[in-house]
């Protein structure tokens, strides 16, 4: 057990740390092992029975299956013109779905804006629906843009084409940073704070767009949550300085609590991450500190872990970033806990 947590103080403000604080550093260590475990094709760490029992996301972003990719065969396969970049990576963002995009290059061959037939994917959408297919990632509540299509895929195939249309490709380019690109995509219909933050940190990992992911951060439903059952609510409004917070001093807390935390090839948690860790933590927590609540009054975790049959791939990381091999070596040399 570690010592009582002292009072933190945040962009002038004094916080009362709970319980749940030191549980999201050593959740963070505990699932950043499981990861390099999974690419070891070994099963997760057995000592923490919440975590094995239930799914959650990685500790980095970035490392996330539809993330990789989303990296690798959204991004970086296909031309590297910006439109044509732009335009698959909203494309592949407005479902979030690998199936769907697997489906369309499957019907109409490689996405690029020059061959796109909006006809034709519309059809070959509205056939899948017919058929039951789901269309769209549970991970997230993915809301119409309402543009005007018969159906919620109508609107978002009309969404990623009227962007190309206005230019976005072009002003993204001239954009001086992450908080300039989320304004820019915030501005277009169905993308609130939440989502128009995950699109910009997707585009940010693409050959188009290369800004720190500390530039900028926007502490999403989840997270709030999360920062509630660390903080208490005297942690209301000042959610993105809280990320901050952590994302500054992550080593000092490994440190105090004895904790392993195997980075990704050297790559510190960067806000996105951190972001991230408190939406997870929120849902561990649900089981951990139950005694503990949050806003949303949810109690339970939906997900359930089932380990897939398949190998997970090779990491593949945006090249800018310099660590696919190193985190490919790392994952070699690692003896991971058991």
């Amino acid at each position: 057990m570690s010592e009582s947590i002292p009072d933190l103080t945040v962009l002038g403000r004094r916080l009362q740390p709970s319980p749940v604080f030191d549980t999201y550093w050593r959740f963070a260590a505990a699932r950043q092992d499981a990861y390099f475990a999974r690419l070891r094709n070994c099963e997760p760490v057995a000592s923490d029975p919440i975590l094995t029992a239930h799914r959650f996301t990685n500790c980095y972003r970035a490392a996330d299956r539809v993330s990789q990719f989303a990296i690798h065969d959204v991004g970086y396969r296909g031309p590297q013109e910006a439109r044509d970049v732009v335009f698959r990576m909203v494309l592949f963002k407005s479902f979030n779905k690998i199936d769907t995009w697997r489906l369309l290059e499957a019907e109409l061959g490689p996405v690029t804006w020059a061959s796109w037939r909006p006809a034709a994917a519309r059809a070959v959408l509205d056939a899948a629906w017919r058929a039951g297919r789901a269309l769209y990632s549970p991970a997230y509540v993915i809301p119409p843009p309402r543009l005007g299509g018969a159906r919620k895929h109508h609107d978002h195939l009309l969404l990623a084409e009227t962007m190309i249309r206005d230019g976005l490709a072009e002003k993204l380019q001239d954009a001086h940073g992450l908080a300039q690109v989320f304004a820019l995509l915030r501005s277009y219909p169905g993308l609130g704070d939440f989502l128009a933050f995950q699109f910009a940190i997707d585009l940010n990992y693409t050959s188009v767009l290369d800004f720190s992911e500390n530039d900028f951060v926007v502490a999403g439903p989840g997270a709030r949550d999360g920062i509630r059952k660390c903080f208490g609510p005297g942690a209301r409004g000042i959610e993105d300085a809280v990320i901050a917070y952590m994302t500054d001093t992550q080593e000092a807390h490994f440190t105090r609590l004895g904790l392993r935390f195997a980075s990704l090839g050297g790559r510190r948690l960067h806000l996105v991450d951190c972001q991230n860790l408190f939406c997870e933590v929120d849902k561990y927590a649900r089981v951990a500190h139950p005694d503990i609540a949050g806003t949303s009054g949810r109690t339970r975790i939906k997900q359930q872990y089932r380990r897939s049959g398949e190998p997970m791939p090779a990491p593949w990381f945006p090249p800018e970033w310099g660590i696919t091999e190193a985190v490919r070596a790392q994952a070699s040399a690692m003896v991971v806990p058991r």
